[in-house]
């Protein structure tokens, strides 16, 4: 059974099963997800804890297929916690998790722990065998849209909450963006408000002298951003990727793929093929599939020609190549390539189209 972290407590209530995988890159979640089912383990009579770490190509499968099957001196039921750094058990290890799971007792409750794992491990025979034998508990981050919302949750465990109306939502946006991208972080941000701040209302003053920025941002979504056209939100993850010592090299990168690949997809449809065979030729799928299907009427073949021009240029700045036009600073030429892609596809209130010009 398959089930994402949300779901789990109402899980846990309908009682225990033998086995539960959680996997995922989200640390609290997955810390959260793992101590509720350690703690309904404990309240069942699962005394005992055994955890195996399984690192390397050495780790003995056998002694923990052992640890399973012998009955305790000290508790009547156990809990064994087996956790998979790489999430990739490999061949000896595959074999074992299928074996143990054949062989589960009613004494013994097993947690197993991984990242976040791909498409072909899920389809894997080691997972398929975990995930049929309990509960594989998928952990997935929270996305910006959605912070908002989970800092309202987490603030309302508290008897805590913001004002009503625009200033509520005003604040909720302020604390979204100083925690982005570190979950863990946002929630050591939401106890501190509750030690400084009685329960009750809060409002923008407050959150803003207790939140630190605390921000991390992901490179490839940045991308996402200046495709979606969302100017202030594209700027200030250019500027944190900045403050946190990102590579240009590898911001340039990704945003010339998004280049080249729009000029791809163009060209094909230009000579007659539709947009979805021309976006999977060009290999984009998912979220960026949709964001292409709206930035693509907004470019025009003008405007991909000079874009493709711009990120050549710059690929030779982030190199520390000068060009007379552009910025002699390799972040400064990465605003002004940022800026040239937002043009055309912010909204109309989106930014000034002055403050869009090819030096930003």
């Amino acid at each position: 059974m398959q089930v994402r972290a949300e779901q789990l407590p109402a899980l846990l209530q309908r009682g225990l099963k033998p086995l539960y995988l959680v996997y995922g890159d989200e640390p609290l979640l997955a810390q959260e997800a793992g101590d509720l089912i350690r703690a309904r383990a404990r309240a069942a009579g699962y005394d005992e804890r055994k955890v195996f770490n399984v690192s390397g190509a050495h780790f003995d499968w056998s002694g923990l297929i052992g640890a399973a099957q012998e009955m305790s001196l000290f508790a009547s039921r156990q809990l064994i916690e087996i956790r998979i750094p790489s999430g990739k058990p490999g061949k000896e290890g595959s074999e074992a998790l299928q074996r143990y799971v054949e062989h589960l007792s009613d004494d013994v409750l097993t947690l197993v722990q991984c990242p976040r794992l791909d498409g072909q491990q899920t389809k894997s025979a080691w997972f398929s065998a975990l995930d049929a034998a309990g509960v594989a508990v998928r952990v997935e981050p929270v996305a910006r849209q959605a912070l908002p919302a989970w800092i309202t949750q987490r603030l309302a465990q508290q008897q805590q909450r913001v004002k009503e109306g625009d200033e509520g939502q005003r604040t909720l946006a302020f604390f979204a963006d100083c925690v982005e991208g570190n979950l863990l972080a946002a929630h050591q941000e939401i106890q501190k408000l509750a030690l400084l701040y009685p329960a009750g209302e809060l409002d923008f003053e407050m959150v803003e002298a207790a939140v630190l920025n605390v921000a991390r941002y992901d490179v490839f979504k940045l991308g996402e951003a200046v495709l979606a056209g969302r100017v202030s939100r594209a700027l200030r993850m250019l500027d944190g990727l900045r403050a946190e010592g990102e590579a240009p090299v590898l911001v340039h990168w990704t945003l010339a793929e998004d280049i080249r690949a729009l000029k791809r997809v163009h060209d094909a449809m230009h000579e007659g093929k539709p947009m979805p065979l021309a976006l999977r030729e060009a290999r984009v799928w998912g979220l960026r599939e949709k964001l292409f299907e709206r930035a693509l009427p907004l470019l025009s073949p003008l405007t991909l020609d000079e874009l493709v021009r711009a990120a050549s240029v710059c690929d030779g700045l982030v190199k520390g190549l000068k060009h007379p036009d552009w910025p002699a600073d390799a972040w400064d030429g990465l605003r002004a390539l940022v800026l040239m892609l937002l043009q055309p596809l912010a909204p109309p209130s989106g930014a000034p189209r002055r403050a869009l010009a090819l030096h930003g």
